[in-house]
């Protein structure tokens, strides 16, 4: 189990019943209960199998169960080993097609077992939430509050959703949304207050399988006995799935979404990595960064082909500083390797987003994540809408945003459910100006003045002749330089100095420091989100110390010169370690002391922990880089996107006659590979009113047949 993490800034490492089993005859250890396919990562096993088709390397895509690139042999039966718990004496293969599969083998039921199947307990409920995530966490909640009926189903074992994910402080208002607390606390706080509400009936490991035209919703509970559940209403909270895009050597194992990513990093304490490389610049690509080097990995690099990254700033800038180089206009033109990923090939894009010749930059890296947005899942929404079910949505299945945001939007949607049922309730404007506020992209990025005007106003006293006593003075720098929505730091000022400057009238203002009696507690650098709060301690010498905050393991001692470096991520000096404290207050964050050069104190933000020189380093770009023809589109079967340009080109705009070609006849449903055909069809001339989408499967997940006897 040699990938483990053994140490990690924020989360304790995982400790469990270690089991034996087998892999293709070997013999490896894991912990009973966790994912198969984290178990085969954590001993360096990153090929599950080979396609079908071309004998293709397969390996962990999702994580969740979606797709089916991760598909290993047990007890001779296919099963998705990312979704399936580990057990004492497994014995697994790989899928790769010489495994003895006969029906003889798979059929061994024997017509007593048919009979002994059990009826179809039929539920009825006032609601059914789909997701437990941070809005279906919400709306239990006020539904609870109000003593309504409700079913809140969820497919995994811990509710919270992509929050337990989260190691970073959430951004937005502590009263509102928690924020200052880290996403996977945010996770237990709601659930431990959902639990206290006897009108909420929880179901973990339950998939909603299908909605139906008698308006009935199948459901797997316990991912093995089918139910049917019978709502007056139904608040779909199912959030949003990765979008991907396609590139040459994308379907090589290593190139994973950053949800995958985060799923083994955060809630396995594995890391699958030594070097890493990001696709996209929103928010979920930058936290993944950051979340990659507190894992223990180097970031190599991350390309947006935007001239800015679409996340917040202070996201930003965190990794900048970190040393993780960032290439604006920068788009992929390749996975490189042959078995498993070994490099990538980036080159600059123009105004009109084509590549520029000869800037093609390859990196050595084992990992390629793609964080190029999300889209949302209404699937359930559209089906019983269409069946004429009373529904509603919440969070990222409404509207993707920040979960701050997608908790007011379950708290919205559960108290339009009770006016719905008939509850005499209002709902406070409020409740949607903080929604709406919490939902605001990054707005403008403004410069700032410093508080250099202290250190001109200090005293000194004189206590005699040939001495003098030095008056020393606090002040907090804010090094957020971005109108987002977030103010811990006004809060939690004990003394009350830091308020919003006024320009908007809400949380999208940025903080500064109103007085000169701060104390020096420390609080509002404990607390930002962003690490974008730093601590001057002035007492007129040459000399400054500043407190910045630091969520790594130190690589350093009190007594140690370390580099410092502003927040663009440059160098402008060293400092001397003072002080490493540990703020008990605020959960596993560090507050470092450094003792500086006066001119550069209020500037000094972080210190690098990986040498973004070294990152830069580029190996030879391989031969024939840009095969956009042989770029796999369809990943479950295997279509290029040469494949289907031809199809195309025939007069084709019909998703469903593409099926000819197995076009989205996978184990995925399609989820994947619509968007990416849909622009295909745009990159030949098509406009998005004359193609024809897909039709839809009638099952929203894979499930055996036989679970509709539970059989």
């Amino acid at each position: 189990m040699s990938q483990r993490i053994k140490t990690h800034p924020i989360l304790d490492p995982k400790k469990g019943d270690i089991v034996k089993f087998k892999f293709n005859n070997i013999e490896y250890y894991g912990y009973k209960g966790e994912m198969i396919s984290s178990a085969l990562i954590s001993n360096g096993i990153t090929i599950f199998g080979k396609h079908h088709k071309d004998s293709a390397s397969q390996g962990i895509f999702c994580a969740n169960g979606q797709c089916s690139r991760c598909t290993i042999i047990h007890d001779n039966r296919a099963i998705k080993s990312c979704i399936t718990p580990l057990q004492n004496g497994m014995e697994l293969f790989e899928l790769d097609g010489s495994i003895d599969i006969t029906l003889a083998k798979l059929n061994n039921n024997s017509s007593d077992d048919i009979n002994n199947s059990t009826e179809i307990e039929n539920i009825f409920t006032d609601v059914l939430i789909i997701g437990g995530g941070p809005s279906g966490l919400k709306a239990a909640i006020e539904l609870g509050k109000l003593g309504i009926n409700t079913i809140l189903i969820d497919d995994r074992d811990v509710l919270g959703g992509k929050l337990v994910l989260q190691t970073h402080n959430f951004f937005g208002s502590i009263e509102d949304c928690y924020a200052g607390t880290r996403g996977f606390d945010i996770a237990k706080k709601l659930e431990n207050e959902l639990v206290t509400y006897n009108s909420v009936n929880i179901m973990r490991e339950t998939t909603a399988v299908a909605v139906f035209s008698d308006k009935k919703i199948g459901i797997l509970y316990k991912n093995s006995v089918y139910k049917l559940i019978n709502p007056k209403i139904v608040l779909i909270a199912t959030g949003a799935r990765e979008r991907t895009i396609a590139f040459p050597g994308g379907d090589l194992p290593g190139v994973f979404g950053a949800g995958a990513f985060q799923t083994l990093l955060n809630r396995d304490l594995i890391a699958p990595s030594k070097r890493v490389f990001i696709i996209g610049g929103g928010n979920v690509g930058l936290i993944a960064a950051y979340h990659a080097l507190q894992g223990g990995m180097n970031v190599v690099g991350l390309c947006e082909a935007q001239n800015s990254v679409g996340g917040y700033k202070v996201h930003l800038d965190k990794i900048k500083r970190l040393g993780v180089p960032i290439y604006l206009n920068h788009t992929v033109l390749s996975a490189n390797g042959e078995k498993n990923l070994q490099s990538i090939t980036i080159a600059q894009l123009d105004s009109n987003w084509d590549i520029v010749s000869n800037t093609e930059k390859t990196f050595l890296c084992d990992t390629i994540l793609v964080a190029v947005g999300l889209e949302k899942i209404d699937q359930f929404a559209i089906e019983a809408e269409r069946f004429g079910i009373p529904v509603f949505t919440a969070g990222d299945a409404q509207e993707v945003s920040e979960a701050s945001a997608a908790m007011f939007s379950g708290k919205i949607a559960a108290l339009q459910i009770a006016q719905k049922l008939g509850f005499d309730i209002e709902i406070p404007e409020s409740l949607k100006i903080t929604s709406d506020i919490l939902k605001t992209h990054p707005g403008d990025i403004i410069k700032r003045e410093q508080y250099s005007v202290f250190s001109k106003n200090i005293d000194l006293e004189e206590n005699n002749i040939s001495e003098h006593k030095t008056k020393k003075v606090v002040y907090p720098i804010f090094h957020c330089f971005q109108e987002i929505p977030c103010n811990p730091c006004v809060s939690v000022c004990p003394n009350n100095l830091i308020e919003l400057d006024g320009k908007k009238g809400n949380i999208l203002d940025l903080p500064i420091f109103k007085g000169n009696n701060c104390i020096s507690c420390g609080k509002c650098v404990a607390i930002c989100p962003g690490l974008a709060i730093t601590l001057v301690e002035d007492s007129a010498l040459n000399t400054k110390k500043v407190s910045i905050p630091f969520e790594f393991e130190p690589k350093f001692s009190i007594g140690d010169t370390i580099d410092l470096n502003d927040s663009e991520g440059d160098i402008i000096g060293s400092g001397i370690v003072k002080k490493i404290k540990n703020i008990k207050a605020f959960d596993h964050r560090l507050i470092i002391e450094v003792e500086v050069n006066s001119n550069i104190a209020e500037r000094v933000v972080s210190t690098p922990i990986q040498d973004i020189e070294e990152m830069k380093k580029t190996v030879p770009n391989p031969e024939n880089i840009y095969q956009s023809d042989e770029t796999i589109i369809c990943h479950c079967e295997r279509v290029t996107a040469g494949e289907i340009r031809a199809l195309i080109k025939q007069g084709i705009k019909d998703f469903n006659a593409l099926k000819t070609i197995r076009v989205g006849m996978g184990a995925c449903g399609g989820k994947t590979c619509s968007s990416l055909v849909e622009r295909l069809f745009l990159q030949e001339g098509f406009k998005r009113e004359m193609i024809k989408k897909g039709t839809k499967r009638p099952l929203i997940v894979e499930i055996p047949l036989g679970a509709f006897v539970n059989f």
